[in-house]
């Protein structure tokens, strides 16, 4: 209720009228897959380094439409950070800053929904930049894979159930390939497979089997 109310004050604020396409559904019927890179884990104080999207178009991952930027960052490059992904400083030091990439990724985006894995993270780092850029909310619905999984695999658990939501569980119980992860656009084309797998079973209401061999076709049950 709070993310539609916000929405719909933005809107009636938006005073340039490029960004009125990211309020407006999308007609093309596509989601984009996204996943960035960090200065750090902080939303708050932290910096998007890097940024990978993807469009999906029903159960097409469109890998030739794909955005792929680095950025040079404010915030200083934290040392937990580095471990995950292994970009230094001097690998963004001359790369775009937030306000040139910032608009391109938005008309890459249009009014598609976001998908990813921790997808309100990468939103929330997204985010602040639109907001002290161009004073609005990024409006994009955004879609969770591991909620999609959670409810393909535990949305009929027993109360107790050990539940395992992490990217490698995930990655294996859909018999999906393993990419290097932390990389942007690794991770931006796993959430999609993910996505695309996840909602074609959602719709044909086949669910994740609770006890499997973790083999590349277990684990898939209809019902």
């Amino acid at each position: 209720m709070m993310r539609w109310l916000r929405r719909r004050l933005d809107l009636a604020r938006l005073k340039d009228p490029r960004w009125r396409a990211l309020f407006a559904e999308d007609p093309s019927g596509e989601v984009v897959t996204l996943d960035c890179e960090t200065t750090g884990f902080d939303t708050k104080l932290d910096d998007v380094i890097s940024i990978s999207a993807i469009r999906i178009a029903g159960n097409r991952i469109l890998t030739s439409k794909a955005f792929n930027a680095y950025v040079r960052p404010e915030a200083e490059m934290r040392a937990e950070a580095i471990r995950v992904h292994q970009l230094r400083a001097v690998d963004v030091a001359n790369a775009r800053p937030m306000r040139e990439v910032l608009p391109e990724f938005l008309e890459f985006l249009g009014g598609r929904p976001l998908v990813g894995y921790w997808i309100d993270f990468d939103a929330a780092m997204l985010d602040r930049s639109v907001k002290e850029l161009y004073g609005f909310n990024l409006p994009n619905r955004r879609i969770e894979v591991s909620s999609l999984y959670y409810e393909r695999k535990y949305g009929d658990a027993p109360q107790g159930t050990q539940i395992d939501l992490s990217f490698a569980a995930i990655t294996r119980d859909l018999g999906l390939r393993t990419l290097a992860l932390h990389d942007a656009f690794n991770d931006a084309l796993s959430a999609g497979e993910m996505y695309v797998q996840l909602a074609d079973m959602q719709a044909r209401g086949v669910r994740i089997a609770r006890e499997q061999t973790h083999d590349a076709t277990a684990g898939i049950t209809a019902g």
